[in-house]
């Protein structure tokens, strides 16, 4: 099971952790310094994240923004982002809602529908600003009541043009099994399993798409992302919901882990003694599998206990982030 997966349409090293008082190996450092460990890694890049608009894009773009040079934008929104013209305004509703020093860049997604034209795929690739195309069966997620009822064959003519101009196509999935797929994977489907979702009551806050899965599925995830397989790379498909549109009688699929994501990918590494192979998940496989250079500027993470808040209180109200009131042990920072 992956929990998001992307097919180019023509489709990740620190082996330490014991530690040793110091270990380089290409960009990546690990220092012991007393009590206190600090390990870095080239800046990662989030290649499946929403952003949403309005006042939730305002309000959430400076958590991604701290932590991540560049993010897979996907495009359902209300109305979804389905041309390009659409795709740059957006873009540029993106910086405009970043911090006056932030160097973030979002690459924009397509929302793939039954009417989209081959035209627009070539506009798409064209623009320097879209670098893929996000299918949504209708009805299947958040906002996707304008996705697709028939791929092969409204479709058909759509992905051959994709697989000319080289755009992937992104999917929710759960086969990797061709040499031209990859996929991200998010810090819920390696730290939880289904059960988080019943534990105590009804965990609302927990829940997300794809579903989280079974304890022994959770732990082949882990296997597979940490194993240094380059065709995994992280993506959290973190997703803002207001809390009482989490905690309602139909509540929205989706966790918000822009705040966390980075430590509870360190946590994730770290118990699987493979923070050796971390830097490539979170800041190489990706860029290398879309094409792109790999970000030049790093990012520092510090073994230092810090708590996560219960909540982030906004204008239009709160939300609730992944591990909400936990301690975390890793904390990121710019350098």
């Amino acid at each position: 099971m992956v929990a998001f997966g992307m097919i180019k349409t023509s489709v990740l090293s620190l082996k330490v952790l014991k530690l040793p008082s110091s270990k380089i190996e290409g960009s990546r450092q690990l220092k012991c310094k007393a009590s206190k460990m600090e390990l870095t890694i080239t800046q990662p890049d989030d290649w499946h994240l929403h952003l949403r608009d309005g006042e939730v894009l305002q309000a959430v773009v400076p958590h991604s923004a701290s932590s991540f040079g560049r993010a897979i934008v996907m495009p359902n929104l209300k109305p979804p982002i389905t041309s390009t013209a659409a795709a740059v305004a957006y873009r540029e509703s993106i910086l405009k809602a970043l911090p006056a020093d932030s160097v973030f860049s979002p690459l924009m997604t397509l929302y793939l529908t039954d009417t989209t034209s081959p035209h627009e795929i070539k506009l798409a690739r064209e623009s320097g600003v879209v670098f893929a195309v996000k299918l949504y069966p209708a009805g299947a997620t958040t906002n996707s009541q304008d996705g697709v009822t028939d791929l092969f064959g409204k479709c058909l003519p759509v992905l051959e043009e994709m697989a000319e101009q080289n755009m992937p196509l992104l999917v929710h999935g759960e086969s990797c099994s061709y040499g031209s797929v990859a996929a991200t994977v998010t810090p819920q489907h390696l730290l939880l399993n289904r059960n988080a979702l019943f534990q105590g009551g009804l965990q609302p806050h927990n829940y997300c798409l794809p579903v989280l899965k079974r304890e022994i599925h959770r732990q082949a995830i882990v296997s597979a992302v940490t194993s240094g397989n380059k065709k995994f790379f992280l993506g959290t498909d973190s997703a803002p919901h207001e809390k009482r549109r989490k905690e309602s009688p139909c509540g929205c699929a989706g966790i918000y882990n822009a705040p966390v994501a980075i430590s509870l990918y360190a946590k994730v590494f770290e118990e699987a003694g493979a923070l050796d192979k971390l830097e490539a998940f979170t800041s190489f496989n990706g860029p290398d599998f879309y094409g792109l250079p790999r970000n030049t500027s790093k990012i520092k993470l510090t073994r230092t206990p810090w708590k996560v808040p219960e909540s982030f209180s906004f204008s239009f109200g709160d939300i609730v982030p992944m591990s909400a009131g936990e301690t975390l042990e890793w904390q990121p920072s710019s350098i």
